[in-house]
C-alpha cells in the first residue's frame, strides 16, 4: 500500500547560522535540509527564451522569463516553488549591477522559501546570446 507524503514531511528545513552572514536579502539560503527518502528532480538550465525561442537583448528580460520558464518546468512536474532546494545560476559578464535584478526575481518566486543558491559567472553560454541560465533541484516527496 502507498501512502502519500503529507505536506509536512515533504517541507524544506531552511537553515542561515547567526555565526555566518545572513543571505536571504540576497535572495538565498544557506542551507536546505530535504525530507528523509524524499524523492529529487533535477531541472536543467533554464534560459531566458520565450516561446518561440527567441531572446531579448536585455538581460533583466531573459532572468524574468529564465525564472517563468523555471515556473512552467516546476508546473510539468507537478511542483511548487517551495519545493526548489538547490538552485545554481549562470551569469554572462556578472558584475554587481546585476545582483538586484537576480534577488527581486528569485524573491519574487520563492517568496520567504528562499533555496540554497550559487551564481556562476560564465563567460557564454550555450547559446551566444543567452546571458542567464537558472537549474534546479526539486524535492517531490
Amino acid at each position: 500500500m502507498t501512502t502519500a507524503a503529507t505536506a509536512n514531511e515533504r517541507e524544506l528545513t531552511i537553515v542561515n547560522p547567526r555565526t555566518l552572514y545572513d543571505p536571504s536579502p540576497n535572495g538565498y539560503s544557506t542551507a536546505v535540509i530535504t525530507p528523509r527518502g524524499a524523492r529529487l528532480a533535477y531541472i536543467s538550465g533554464q534560459g531566458g527564451q520565450d516561446s518561440t525561442g527567441a531572446l531579448s537583448p536585455d538581460f533583466a528580460v531573459q532572468v524574468t522569463q529564465a525564472y517563468a520558464n523555471l515556473r512552467a518546468a516546476l508546473d510539468g512536474i507537478g511542483a511548487k516553488p517551495d519545493q526548489v532546494a538547490k538552485l545554481t545560476v549562470f551569469v554572462v559578464d556578472h558584475d554587481m549591477s546585476k545582483l538586484e535584478v537576480l534577488t527581486r526575481n528569485v524573491k519574487e518566486m520563492f517568496g520567504e522559501t528562499l533555496p540554497a543558491q550559487t551564481l556562476v559567472p560564465v563567460p557564454k553560454l550555450a547559446i551566444d546570446p543567452m546571458l542567464f541560465e537558472v537549474e534546479a533541484v526539486v524535492v517531490l516527496d
